[in-house]
């Protein structure tokens, strides 16, 4: 809410100062029309917020009176209680683009595929992708480049549960080029600038239910033995981090998702059924227990209660 001053200011040069009594003063307008602290509400209704504010001139900010004329002007303004809000985004991650020295422009694509055809992507509309623990899931990383002699090679990948490539704690796919998650499988590749890989669905223990992919990827140029793609998996004491930047780029992080991860019916079903065997398996612990201890309680009793002494003989 804004309240736009009347024109106050003289034709002279004698400008005038304006202040608002509860709200600030930008441009010679009251901006905003909101309460300080302590104070409540003028009026409220069913329908209407209300709030009363009041305009005043003044010469000079250091002055605490005058003996002149002051301008007053007394508003209200009001805002509705409820209304109609309408959000939108996009979950899919759009394609990144990179601009670095010696390699120009080039951008990265990181898509799901619904098989390991690789044909067609699937559909950015129907994010985010739903996927039952166990099914396989398809992606690929493709980069395209001006720059004919490079290849694509990708360094890391890990699975977390939130857009944050900081959060912890993720869970390692692929680490220093070497693939660590055992269900990971590797597909040929149609071009060099291509990467494609599956990994069976799962879920992070806890209260989650999506997942997010990230990969740290770079280019590298073909054939030249010294670049990172040529050494593929290496352990990470043995990685050399002077890098050449004319023989390849930095290292960049991609990510996409969410997945939304389900339990399938059969290991619901089993969840259950273990559930009640245990449950079964404890009754009979306790019951068991409770017929020992009563066994042995009467036992006890019958011992302390028979107890036989010879009478006492008189001469």
């Amino acid at each position: 809410g804004s309240f736009k001053l009347p024109k106050i200011i003289p034709d002279n040069d004698s400008r005038p100062q304006v202040k608002c009594r509860y709200a600030t003063i930008r441009n010679r307008e009251c901006d905003t029309c909101s309460q300080p602290d302590g104070f409540s509400l003028d009026e409220v209704d069913n329908e209407t917020l209300f709030f009363e504010n009041e305009i005043t001139t003044y010469e000079d900010a250091k002055d605490v009176i005058t003996r002149k004329h002051l301008l007053e002007v007394q508003f209200c303004c009001q805002y509705p209680k409820r209304g109609n809000v309408t959000l939108g985004f996009t979950v899919h991650r759009d394609n990144k683009t990179i601009v670095e020295k010696g390699f120009g422009m080039f951008t990265y694509n990181f898509e799901f595929f619904p098989n390991n055809l690789y044909d067609t992507m699937v559909n950015p509309s129907s994010y985010p992708l739903q996927y039952e623990v166990g099914d396989k899931i398809y992606m690929q990383i493709e980069a395209s480049s001006s720059v004919n002699n490079t290849e694509l090679f990708v360094e890391s990948c890990s699975a977390s549960p939130y857009d944050n490539p900081s959060y912890q704690p993720t869970y390692s796919i692929i680490e220093n080029g070497c693939t660590v998650d055992p269900t990971v499988v590797i597909f040929p590749k149609s071009h060099n600038k291509e990467f494609r890989f599956s990994i069976d669905a799962f879920k992070f223990i806890g209260l989650h239910d999506q997942v997010y992919i990230s990969c740290s990827v770079l280019q590298c140029e073909i054939g030249n033995p010294n670049t990172r793609s040529s050494k593929g998996c290496v352990a990470p004491n043995h990685q050399n981090h002077r890098r050449r930047r004319a023989i390849e780029t930095g290292v960049h992080f991609i990510s996409q998702g969410p997945l939304r991860l389900r339990s399938t019916p059969e290991s619901e079903s089993r969840v259950t059924g273990l559930n009640l065997n245990m449950a079964f398996i404890a009754g009979c612990l306790l019951a068991a227990v409770g017929m020992i201890c009563g066994v042995v309680m009467i036992h006890k009793f019958k011992k302390v209660a028979v107890q036989y002494q010879p009478l006492q003989t008189t001469e």
